[in-house]
């Protein structure tokens, strides 16, 4: 009993985890509220676990979660669901360049300024996850790919760090992103051959 109390934050931020993932393959909009009571849990968790950059990305997940909520709210109130899209080439380099250039911060901040104990791993992880959070705002498709990369690395890096809960939803999280790419895609060609594009 006393291990569920001393570990009931990190079971709370698994199963509200696993109810995103769910909303998120069902592009239903209450993902954001529920993501942004999976961050604040997080915030705890990983600032425990010496998990720096994965603590502050979770004060990022709380704020793109209001921004994803009203982008989607937007979508319903003109009776028009924002579109599943395509990543184009241009906007993959402009993504590309932002993800190093945020890399690079964050590694900078963690080994000179904090006692992280993965530093690279952590900002690599955290970066890539601040862009697919915009891309998943943004509906763009190919933010599933993103979090197949992003996931498969923290689920390594929450089983060295002995997170056994997390890593659980991370390994639920890895699969069923390869499910959302399926089903978002599928949606996507959908909505072309309906509107004739």
């Amino acid at each position: 009993m006393n291990w569920i109390t001393d570990n009931i934050v990190e079971i709370i931020g698994t199963i509200l985890g696993l109810l995103f993932l769910y909303l998120e393959i069902k592009q239903n909009k209450w993902l954001w509220p529920v993501g942004l009571l999976t961050s604040v849990m997080y915030i705890y968790v990983f600032f425990v676990a010496k998990l720096y950059a994965d603590m502050s990305l979770q004060f990022y997940y709380v704020f793109i979660s209001i921004y994803g909520w009203i982008l989607w709210a937007r979508g319903k109130q003109q009776e028009k669901e924002l579109p599943v899209i395509r990543l184009n080439m241009n906007l993959f380099l402009k993504l590309l360049v932002t993800s190093i250039a945020i890399y690079a911060l964050i590694a900078f901040i963690l080994v000179n300024f904090t006692d992280g104990s993965i530093p690279y791993w952590d900002a690599f992880t955290t970066a890539l996850s601040i862009v697919a959070t915009w891309m998943l705002a943004r509906k763009i498709l190919e933010q599933w790919l993103v979090w197949i990369v992003v996931n498969s690395v923290s689920l390594g890096l929450y089983i060295y760090k002995d997170l056994n809960f997390t890593a659980i939803l991370f390994f639920f999280y890895t699969t069923m992103a390869v499910v959302g790419y399926l089903q978002w895609k599928k949606d996507m060609l959908r909505s072309q051959a309906i509107s004739g594009k």
